[in-house]
């Protein structure tokens, strides 16, 4: 087949649907909302015991630079892999941060780094480096490299925030903003990630343009962007002393930093003076910014917070927010099925998947199918299918696939679909479907198949 012809029949089955594989009809699959739960998605407290508090699939923690960083190029990596494990343990994976300043704490600066006459700004919040000393830039560089070579892919991470820079790693040194890191440093750090860190997502703090006075432009860098003032100082206001607000930054940032959520996660943090209540009908503080609008302005996919981890909580608010937060990130529907009959060891299979969520799903998981008898898999088979790169609003893929079903013991099997994490306790993703679970947990049934 020729490429154009190819493309044409491409585009007629986006149009008309499913076509009919070996003369069946396809069959409609029903809705129903995705757990709130799902994978790299939702709500994230901070590391710890807290499934009972509200349904989430990722932790999240900080760690000191000086818990990791022994020497130039000397490393101890036993309290991270102590984290990680930790947070796999319980089924979830992790959202990191490294930093070098905590307000009103001391001790992230390794002291090898002090003995080699780093200079320290004493402040009232705390103890901000001289981001500009050579030996720190040379410390931070390697320690990124050693980080990405050892860590990235890793199944128990999910997303790291860059972090190393500002308060909290939060890339500012406010209210003392001169002790920031030059952009030639911010560089630097980014440069460093960029080629540590390909198939694991890091987020950025701030969106950046040309015209960013203290910023570094990174709109067209391979990274998210991380609201840590999230449903407080996300939507644009228009007014005075608001500049900085997540979406006034990120248009002057330019278009590349506007389309980032299509290729590179968008996280963040609940403001905390917003926590909980922001998923109240009517929040008692005005400040507080609709939770929904922002979420579809941002196309937010996870977000740190303390408010719905927290006790007592009434049953409106914790309702309200499993509503809410089911909005967060992708939500992926099966609408359409077609199986074939199996001719000569083969069987055909068309599933159509669209995505109803905001956001796409950033990693490249497998698909596979499996043929179930009394909930067990009897033969799995790898998918070709892919989720990456769905968006919201696009037409619904077509996954399209024949598998070789020779040896397969006559009987009547359940085709059905699961995408796994690749993290072997972790969470499987789950579709958008009332026969998600039905047959098998983590499994999506899609019909019966006759094995002559």
């Amino acid at each position: 087949m020729s490429r154009v012809c190819y493309a044409c029949s491409l585009l007629i089955v986006a149009v008309i649907g499913i076509l009919p594989v070996d003369g069946e009809s396809p069959k409609l699959l029903e809705y129903l909302p995705a757990p709130v739960d799902n994978p790299l998605r939702g709500l994230v407290p901070y590391e710890g015991e807290r499934r009972a508090d509200f349904p989430h699939s990722l932790e999240f923690n900080y760690l000191p630079y000086s818990a990791l960083v022994k020497g130039y190029d000397e490393y101890d990596w036993r309290p991270l892999e102590r984290m990680l494990d930790d947070i796999a343990g319980r089924g979830h994976q992790a959202v990191l941060r490294v930093y070098l300043e905590y307000p009103k704490k001391k001790g992230a600066i390794p002291e090898f780094l002090l003995r080699d006459g780093l200079k320290v700004h004493k402040t009232a919040e705390g103890e901000t480096p001289d981001y500009e000393d050579k030996t720190l830039r040379r410390s931070l560089k390697s320690f990124i490299t050693a980080f990405g070579k050892k860590y990235d892919g890793d199944p128990r991470l999910g997303f790291i925030t860059a972090g190393l820079l500002g308060a909290w790693g939060e890339w500012h040194t406010y209210p003392r903003s001169e002790l920031f890191a030059s952009k030639t440093v911010q560089l630097e750090v980014m440069a460093a990630y960029e080629a540590a860190f390909v198939k694991t997502p890091v987020l950025l703090r701030y969106p950046a343009g040309e015209k960013d006075r203290q910023k570094a432009k990174n709109g067209d860098r391979k990274f998210g962007y991380h609201d840590d003032s999230f449903a407080w100082a996300t939507l644009h206001t228009g007014k005075k002393g608001d500049e900085w607000f997540y979406m006034t930054t990120l248009k002057a940032a330019g278009p590349d930093a506007e389309a980032k959520w299509k290729t590179y996660p968008i996280g963040g943090e609940i403001r905390p003076e917003a926590w909980g209540m922001v998923f109240d009908a009517k929040p008692e503080k005005k400040q507080i910014q609709n939770f929904r609008e922002c979420v579809e302005a941002t196309h937010v996919t996870w977000l740190m917070d303390s408010g719905m981890f927290a006790k007592n909580q009434t049953a409106d608010r914790v309702a309200w927010a499993k509503e809410q937060v089911r909005r967060m990130g992708y939500e992926f529907y099966a609408p359409e099925v077609a199986i074939g009959v199996v001719k000569e060891g083969k069987l055909g299979v068309q599933l159509k998947i669209e995505n109803r969520g905001v956001a796409p799903f950033y990693y490249d998981w497998i698909p596979e199918y499996g043929l179930l008898i009394e909930g067990k898999p009897v033969k799995t088979i790898i998918g070709s299918g892919k989720l990456t790169g769905l968006l919201p609003g696009d037409k619904p893929r077509v996954w399209e696939d024949t598998f070789d079903v020779t040896g397969v013991k006559a009987d009547r099997y359940t085709l059905a679909v699961r995408v796994p994490n690749p993290l072997k306790t972790g969470k499987p993703l789950r579709f958008a479907n009332r026969a998600q679970d039905a047959a098998a947990i983590g499994w999506l049934s899609l019909g019966s198949v006759e094995i002559p």
